[in-house]
């Protein structure tokens, strides 16, 4: 027999064993894995977004969200890693991570992470994908003026009024009395927010410019402020007469501190001339400004000025210098 035909005989034999064996035994022909045929997995950091959370007088929570998508078969073993840096130093300030369930749907996943940092300075926040422990995506941000994220002890709608060319504070010289002087001190307060705010309390507080030594100080209750609105509580300080004080007016709840600002209260008989800080004496006198509420509430209450001659302001030395020449002339002719 030919060499050709011998193989060609032992191949449709073995067909013939190998068919029959499938039959009678199912399960000898393995059918393929699906998971074989899938793609493999692709996932990556579409976007981030970051809120402000749990803000502390000492720290700042920042609650990252990382926008995880997803292509391809199944993915398995999947950690987001949210890292925050200090901006200046460089040197890690929080770490913390999020492990997900096994992916096996092609979807956009929100996955929150939270990371702590002191209320202060800037900070370059990572958010790293690591899929099999291999890093697959990561995505960064840089967030500034911490400092400004204000707990909830001490948020305020009501402000001190931010007026374009004139302080929030201001003053009038009610009177003057034994070289101290009483001024009424006014502050302007507006709430910015649309609900209304109450239990606020206003401090001014009198300080000698120079010193820094307090010269008084007082405070009132300011009752309740509606949204919009501005309110203009007066406080009266009593102060040594002839010197410059900065009026500090301080916003309070509840033992809080909530706002302050200043003013100059300008008493000093002086006058800066020049930016070299160069003063002069000048006529100044705090009591020239002193209201007469009594003469101004009732014009008849004034009283009226002296009639007689010496009364009036300069005729008396005037007319002595006058009597005492006319004295020295009647001596002479009487001496003739």
């Amino acid at each position: 027999m030919r060499p050709e035909a011998l193989l060609a005989g032992a191949a449709v034999a073995a067909l013939l064993v190998t068919g029959a064996v499938a039959a009678l035994a199912p399960g000898f022909v393995a059918e393929p894995d699906p998971a074989d045929e899938a793609p493999p997995a692709h996932l990556d950091v579409a976007e981030t977004t970051l809120a402000a959370g749990e803000v502390t007088g000492e720290t700042a929570t920042l609650d990252v969200t990382a926008f995880v998508r997803h292509r391809g078969g199944p993915a398995e073993n999947v950690t987001v890693v949210v890292r925050a840096t200090d901006a200046e130093s460089g040197l890690v300030v929080d770490t913390n991570e999020r492990d997900l369930e096994p992916i096996d749907d092609e979807r956009e996943r929100e996955v929150p992470v939270s990371v702590t940092v002191p209320r202060e300075g800037a900070y370059d926040v990572e958010t790293i994908l690591y899929v099999d422990g291999n890093r697959a995506d990561a995505a960064s941000a840089r967030v500034s003026g911490v400092q400004a994220l204000t707990p909830p002890h001490v948020e305020t709608t009501t402000e001190f009024h931010d007026f374009p060319a004139r302080p929030s504070v201001e003053y009038a010289i009610d009177n003057v009395d034994d070289d101290r002087a009483t001024l009424s001190v006014t502050s302007y307060l507006t709430n910015t927010g649309d609900d209304p705010e109450s239990d606020l309390r206003l401090v001014v507080t009198a300080r000698q410019a120079d010193s820094g030594v307090v010269a008084d100080r007082a405070e009132t209750t300011v009752g309740s402020v509606d949204g919009g609105r501005t309110a203009t509580p007066t406080v009266s300080v009593s102060v040594p007469d002839g010197y410059g004080y900065f009026l500090e007016a301080e916003l309070w709840r509840d033992g809080v501190l909530l706002a302050s600002t200043r003013a100059v209260a300008d008493l000093d008989p002086t006058e800066t001339i020049a930016a070299d800080e160069e003063r002069e004496e000048v006529a100044f006198e705090t009591g020239d400004f002193e209201t007469d509420r009594a003469a101004h509430d009732d014009p008849d209450r004034a009283e009226p000025a002296p009639d007689d001659v010496d009364s009036q302001p300069g005729f008396g030395v005037a007319l002595a210098v006058v009597a005492l020449l006319g004295a020295l002339l009647a001596g002479r002719r009487w001496d003739r």
